[in-house]
C-alpha cells in the first residue's frame, strides 16, 4: 500500500477510507472501504469528502 486516507463527512464522521496500491511505479488500483451502514461510501462520494475545503 502507498497511501491512505480516511473519509471525513462535512458533519465529522468518519465512515471509510481509500487505500492507493502501487506495483513496479504504476497506480494499478485503489479500494474505497466502508465503515458505516448508515453513509454510503462510493468513488465519486470518496473524491468529494477528499476535496479541499474552502
Amino acid at each position: 500500500m502507498a497511501a491512505e486516507a480516511q473519509l471525513v463527512t462535512e458533519a465529522g464522521e468518519c465512515p471509510g477510507e481509500v487505500l492507493v496500491f502501487t506495483q513496479d511505479g504504476y497506480l494499478p488500483w485503489l479500494e474505497v472501504c466502508s465503515w458505516s451502514d448508515d453513509i454510503d461510501v462510493t468513488l465519486a462520494a470518496a473524491r468529494h469528502w477528499l476535496q479541499p475545503r474552502a
